[in-house]
């Protein structure tokens, strides 16, 4: 069994503010992904992954300029999914490292990157497994920055909204899915 937790430790001192904001935040995913396994066992949705890869998710943050989330590095923060599958994928966790890259919004598409000139490879960044999709649906529902205030789907789909119709759409999918 992988051990997310020495994963982050090994680019986060556990000392630090970015660390907890980290951990927290992707406890939460965590833990509303395995309760999106546990409501529908018709999906048959694997847990161990799911608790694995939502830990995982947001590894890259350090490489982004967030102050706000204690985070100094130089790239934008819309590039931390993708580098955070870089590193992922050196630690041999391909699987884990498409959560990383996939999970920005509701995903993005080759389009959305160019039209936006968006610091990507242009191409699609879709969740496509079941696991992806949970993953990527249940970070909606946390931020980095209020860390004990869960966001209401309204929130979600007002937020989502400035990205475009499609990304709604989706989060609606999904909600019908998995809620």
């Amino acid at each position: 069994m992988l051990d997310s937790y020495k994963i982050i430790e090994k680019y986060y001192p556990k000392d630090t503010d970015i660390y907890f904001i980290l951990k927290i935040h992707s406890e939460q995913v965590r833990d509303k992904a395995l309760e999106i396994a546990e409501k529908h066992p018709e999906l048959k949705l694997d847990k161990q992954f799911l608790s694995e890869a939502s830990l995982l998710h947001d590894i890259g943050i350090f490489m982004c300029n967030a102050p706000r989330i204690h985070c100094k590095g130089t790239h934008q923060y819309i590039e931390h999914g993708f580098l955070g599958a870089e590193l992922l994928r050196a630690e041999g966790l391909s699987r884990h490292a498409l959560v990383c890259e996939r999970h920005t919004g509701t995903g993005l598409t080759k389009e959305m990157i160019i039209k936006n000139n968006l610091p990507l490879p242009p191409t699609d960044f879709l969740p496509q497994t079941l696991e992806e999709q949970v993953i990527c649906y249940a970070d909606k529902y946390f931020s980095k920055t209020k860390l004990t205030e869960p966001h209401t789907v309204e929130q979600i789909r007002k937020e989502l909204a400035r990205f475009g119709d499609y990304q709604v759409a989706t989060f609606d999918t999904w909600r019908s899915k998995f809620d």
